[in-house]
């Protein structure tokens, strides 16, 4: 475990060394995954005052520290800039494709199949003090939005108000996930999830789902078949903006998602941090 956690930081002070200003700052191997995505600058009109790969450092730093926009460090530039930029890459859908891509080429580099055919589908309730919609959450007894996923890599988001239950707002993933990742075919969820109208819809979207449910006579802690439920949420924990949601609209809260858990895979295909072994054995628990 002590190796572990020592390799760790030793990987994580490497990358810091090619990093030029914060250590949210993207590398040059990690910027050219992100280059050819970006909007080619206008033949007309007034020059860009802001580059591109400062907007997205700027929103990396954003979501990682947890910071407001106003507090942005100035030599990111005025944050009015960086927050107009930042909603221009949203509505391209550049976050969407870049964390799309993403999860591929991690399943690549672990030596397997570029598509998924399984996925693991769960719930998270965060506590949404600013959002402009919000529901009370009678399980968990707070007011929150609710934050839908599949696995730890995320294939499909779906952000609701707390009160929506859990089946009802998997019918929509179900949706998206067939459009996005045809190749899925088979599902894992926990038993808030059994319910006849989803369940009618998954046959219908011909998806296969497998409820999970734990042993009454279980003694102690158990690891589930469809282990990772929250593999996602522990990931999301390190980027401080999404561990509350602190956004008013829906739609810029689905992209601080997206920029947080893009930005682990997109690391984490820059710079290979295990063996093809040791990640195929991680990744397939």
């Amino acid at each position: 475990m002590l190796d572990a956690q020592a390799a760790s930081r030793g990987w994580m002070a490497q990358i810091g060394k090619k990093t030029k200003g914060c250590p949210s700052d993207l590398t040059d191997e990690e910027w050219e995954q992100f280059a050819p995505l970006m909007p080619k600058p206008e033949r007309r009109g007034r020059p860009r005052e802001v580059d591109f790969r400062e907007v997205v450092n700027a929103v990396r730093y954003l979501v990682r520290s947890g910071c407001g926009w106003r507090m942005l460090p100035i030599h990111f530039g005025p944050w009015q800039t960086v927050y107009g930029r930042f909603r221009e890459l949203a509505r391209r859908f550049l976050f969407q494709t870049i964390h799309d891509v993403a999860p591929m080429l991690d399943r690549e580099r672990a030596g397997r199949e570029a598509s998924p055919t399984a996925g693991v589908i769960d719930s998270q309730s965060v506590k949404a003090p600013q959002a402009e919609t919000r529901g009370y959450n009678a399980g968990n007894k707070i007011v929150a939005r609710k934050r839908h996923d599949t696995d730890g890599r995320l294939l499909m988001v779906n952000l609701t108000t707390a009160d929506i239950s859990d089946s009802a707002s998997a019918q929509a993933i179900l949706d998206g996930i067939r459009k996005r990742w045809p190749w899925v075919k088979r599902l894992f969820a926990d038993g808030a999830y059994d319910r006849l109208k989803l369940m009618d819809k998954a046959t219908y979207f011909d998806f296969v789902v497998e409820i999970i449910r734990r042993s009454d006579d279980q003694k102690g802690f158990e690891v589930l078949p469809a282990a990772g439920f929250r593999r996602a949420d522990l990931w999301m924990t390190r980027w401080r903006r999404v561990v509350r949601d602190y956004e008013q609209r829906v739609d810029v809260s689905h992209a601080m998602i997206l920029v947080a858990m893009g930005g682990d895979l997109i690391r984490r295909n820059a710079h290979p941090r295990f063996s093809k072994g040791t990640l195929k054995a991680v990744d397939s628990r």
